[in-house]
């Protein structure tokens, strides 16, 4: 009880104040997107929460839309209609080297992770908090059950506690972390309740944001 009412009111109050510091990056970043790509600054895709729940998670748009059957869609959509960039994608754990579907604004943003700070809004309103297990999406969790079926356990612990903006996995390597050791590792961090390890991950997380280790 003292660890949930704690981290909400840091969640709170820290997300808050983080958000008024970099409002000056996310004004420019904005208009940066506007002027340099076609289609919407902001980009919400939906992911797996506590206790199951889904939720549109803030981001700034970092992929080029897509026309099909003349209807602008996201890269996301696009991906979905590609089998041989979908396989790759699910072999990757996920995820896409070299990734033709990425603006060059793109590239930047997501290198130092300044794509991910309108989350700061999913974790003012409760969605997210500032330290947590990553925000899977429902069929990245369903396909990678299937590849690894000993993290059932691991992701049953993770979806008891609300994802984070920051966290073990996005501190610790990001993209070079296969999806049974990233679930492991969120789990055990689940496990712990420390608030003193929420602050030491929120003290490494602009380290992370700065190197862009593992960013892709």
């Amino acid at each position: 009880m003292f660890y949930a009412f704690t981290k909400r009111c840091i969640d709170i109050i820290a997300a808050s104040l983080a958000l008024l510091f970099f409002s000056p990056v996310i004004i420019i970043i904005a208009l940066v997107s506007m002027i340099t790509s076609e289609g919407p600054v902001f980009y919400a895709p939906e992911r797996v929460g506590k206790d199951n729940k889904t939720f549109k998670m803030l981001k700034f748009r970092s992929m080029f839309m897509y026309k099909i059957n003349g209807k602008q869609v996201h890269a996301q959509k696009y991906l979905e209609g590609n089998q041989k960039l979908l396989r790759q994608y699910q072999k990757s754990s996920y995820k896409l080297y070299n990734d033709p579907r990425i603006t060059p604004l793109g590239k930047f943003i997501r290198r130092y992770s300044i794509d991910e700070l309108p989350q700061l809004i999913n974790v003012i309103i409760g969605d997210m908090s500032l330290v947590g297990p990553r925000a899977y999406q429902k069929d990245e969790l369903a396909h990678q059950q299937s590849a690894y079926p000993q993290t059932k356990k691991f992701v049953k612990i993770i979806l008891t506690a609300r994802p984070g903006a920051s966290g073990p996995w996005q501190t610790s390597g990001r993209s070079f972390i296969n999806f049974d050791k990233r679930v492991e590792m969120d789990a055990l961090y689940v496990s712990r309740k420390s608030i003193l390890y929420d602050i030491w991950i929120i003290i490494k997380t602009p380290i992370s944001m700065i190197t862009g280790r593992g960013a892709i």
